[in-house]
């Protein structure tokens, strides 16, 4: 499978079907929802995949950029987009680490200041059971400025319901992927 950023840049792609890539449509559609919200911000990408994710908020003026992908050889793919992007652009980092140790590996009162998110993307394999874990982790490390808005990117016919300690901001469909923004309520 063939990736391109919005801008036409060519991006590498996880060999056979070991990720699920956004489709430009879906990506399209996050960078017009959050056009006023990605230039500047701090942007958290878990279960980063390929990274092109990573890689349009980036181009989209993002400040920084942290991807989380925990299989090595797809982590390795993010890695050199994310290289081949940033030049000029925002700050990037990029763990390959299990995304729910990640989130548990620090709190807000014990890592540096100004090391919270204002847009978290949410890409786990659709059938891993990771959404309501992945925001409870979130929530739980402080990992999401005041009114910061978590995104998760799920199948249309399987929607997780809104969790706990969360409202829902939007919610769009785009065929068989559905974009669910969360703020903390």
């Amino acid at each position: 499978m063939s990736l391109r950023l919005s801008g036409g840049r060519r991006l590498q792609s996880p060999p056979g079907s070991m990720a699920r890539p956004t489709s430009s449509r879906v990506r399209l559609a996050v960078m017009n929802l959050l056009a006023a919200e990605v230039p500047g911000c701090a942007w958290l990408d878990l279960c980063s995949g390929s990274g092109v994710m990573a890689c349009e908020a980036l181009q989209r003026g993002a400040r920084r950029v942290v991807a989380i992908e925990q299989d090595r050889r797809i982590a390795a793919v993010a890695r050199a987009n994310l290289e081949a992007v940033a030049p000029g652009l925002g700050s990037w980092e990029l763990h390959c680490r299990e995304v729910g140790r990640w989130l548990a590996s620090s709190t807000a009162a014990n890592r540096p200041a100004n090391q919270d998110f204002d847009l978290i993307y949410a890409d786990p394999p659709y059938a891993a059971g990771l959404y309501e874990p992945i925001a409870a982790g979130v929530a739980a490390g402080g990992w999401l400025k005041p009114g910061g808005t978590l995104i998760w990117e799920c199948a249309s016919d399987a929607v997780p319901g809104t969790p706990a300690g969360w409202r829902l901001r939007d919610q769009r469909r785009y065929g068989g992927t559905s974009l669910v923004l969360l703020q903390q309520a």
